[in-house]
């Protein structure tokens, strides 16, 4: 890039600086009249040159936590400490006349390490802007804005990368990825938020290091695979992953899935699969007043992970096909004990697993007439997770065979057709049996207990079945099945 180009970059993004709120940019006058530096650093910089303001303003000072908790108290209308340790201090300013709160994070110089044996990083107040620059992960972020004069600093090039569209390690990668293994995930998340591809030393030195990457604690890994899945396109991220190793500690599930069905290959590589459904899940999901408002986490997770128990089920048949029997079951316990692994929240766990083990309930729905029974207890089972089971379900066809797609989706619209009909009809959504366990237990005349939930399990059966059936004949049907009961 030639140095008219990247002078029209520099320009950029002083603009983008000098339109941030007045309340930010005046604190370099506060930490320079209280006689410290102040710089904004990182993701902020790296956002103005691509020319779109950041929502995040951090900024990084000479002043200890101690000082810039005095400045900062004297400046915003509240003020916290939780990141103190790592030399952070945050405030909140209220917006005056109308304009937007304004928060900041402002952190000491530093440089930070991993003990071999910890899982935390030890902290170092440094004291020079450059050598807190050399710490961070990238060059694209490890450029700053000293305050309150408007000076960039790049003392590692980074700009030239931004504009290259290159993830490249300000120091030797071997030396960074040691310091915090981290930063290898985060190659791979900077790859799908920015559609940047990782230089080839800082990918080599991630593939030789991928085991480095055991050290740092489950939630730490989580977090940066949720930013990766979140992004507008996760694919080049996970490919990343599995490429240089790091996937074995992350979804070890994710790079079993290259399988090379048969020697003709003519059976669809089931990680290529995987990442083509994720990528059709994400172009289904909706704005932010739709059924699926994206980025939906559930569903991409879904998405990737609804196969994974293939490799574990794979059988070649006598003649010659290949079979997964019962994957989806096996899929969903394997998913469950990953998404715990890395400590995700319960509800969370419990969803992914179960759009894995519904994913292919919709198959042979073209072949033959489901009842209205089986569209209701596809409904019921699908419970909450609907709308994600529709698009994980439509996602699934990756077939070239543009006959057979169009099959497939014409029988899905029609099972669609068919649920908005009987909910309509039903109120599906919220099945409940025609009487409730108070009119049970009046009408048999009994206490609560096991015998007014088995009636109540037989007359929501009869509902699943028939429709509603209605007070009289639900009675009717009681009666019915008790004399049945008592006599058996």
């Amino acid at each position: 890039m030639d140095a008219e180009a990247l002078l029209a970059l520099q320009k950029r993004a002083l603009g983008v600086i000098a339109g941030l709120a007045p309340a930010a940019l005046e604190l370099g006058d506060l930490f320079r009249a209280a006689g410290h530096e102040l710089a904004l650093v990182g993701g902020p910089v790296r956002d103005a040159f691509l020319g779109r303001p950041s929502a995040d303003l951090d900024f990084t000072t000479s002043a200890t936590p101690d000082e810039t908790e005095r400045i900062l108290a004297a400046w915003g209308d509240a003020h916290w400490d939780i990141g103190r340790e790592f030399g952070t201090i945050g405030a909140q300013r209220r917006g005056r006349r109308g304009a937007e709160d304004v928060v900041v994070e402002v952190t000491t110089y530093r440089t930070d390490a991993y003990d071999p044996s910890s899982r935390k990083p030890e902290v170092v107040f440094g004291d020079s802007l450059e050598g807190d620059l050399s710490r961070r992960d990238f060059t694209v972020n490890s450029m700053a804005i000293r305050l309150p004069e408007l000076t960039f600093v790049d003392p590692f090039d980074g700009l030239r990368d931004l504009a290259r569209g290159v993830l490249r390690t300000p120091v030797d990668p071997r030396q960074s990825f040691d310091d915090d293994p981290l930063r290898m995930m985060r190659a791979a998340r900077f790859a799908a938020q920015l559609g940047f591809h990782v230089e080839h030393a800082t990918l080599a030195a991630a593939t030789d290091m991928a085991d480095r990457l055991a050290i740092v604690s489950a939630e730490r890994v989580r977090d940066e695979l949720v930013k990766l899945l979140l992004s507008r396109q996760p694919r080049p991220g996970l490919r990343v992953l599995v490429d240089t190793g790091l996937a074995q500690h992350v979804l070890p599930e994710l790079p079993a899935l290259r399988l090379e069905i048969d020697e003709h290959h003519r059976h669809k590589d089931v990680y290529e699969h995987s990442l083509t459904v994720l990528d059709k899940a994400i172009a289904l999901e909706t704005g932010p007043d739709g059924a699926v408002p994206g980025p939906d986490l559930v569903l991409r997770l879904a998405a990737l992970l609804h196969d994974i128990g293939k490799p574990a089920t794979r059988r070649f048949e006598s003649g010659g096909g290949v079979s997964f029997h019962h994957h989806e079951v096996v899929g969903a316990k394997l998913v469950a004990k990953r998404l715990r692994a890395l400590h995700f929240d319960k509800a969370t766990v419990q969803a992914v697993a179960r759009l894995t083990e519904l994913h292919l309930r919709f198959h042979g729905y073209g072949e033959g007439a489901w009842t209205d029974s089986a569209v209701r207890r596809y409904v019921t089972d699908a419970g909450p997770l609907l709308e994600r089971l529709h698009r994980l379900t439509r996602s699934d066809c990756t077939t070239r065979n543009v006959r057979k797609a169009r099959r497939l989706s014409q029988a899905y619209d029609d099972l669609e057709e068919r649920i908005a009909r009987l909910a309509e009809q039903e109120e599906l959504d919220a099945i409940r049996p025609d009487l409730d366990g108070t009119q049970i237990m009046a009408i048999l005349d009994i206490p609560p207990g096991r015998e007014v939930g088995a009636a109540y399990k037989h007359l929501l059966e009869l509902r699943m079945e028939h429709g509603p059936l209605g007070e009289e004949r639900a009675r009717a049907e009681l009666a019915a099945w008790w004399a049945a009961r008592s006599q058996g």
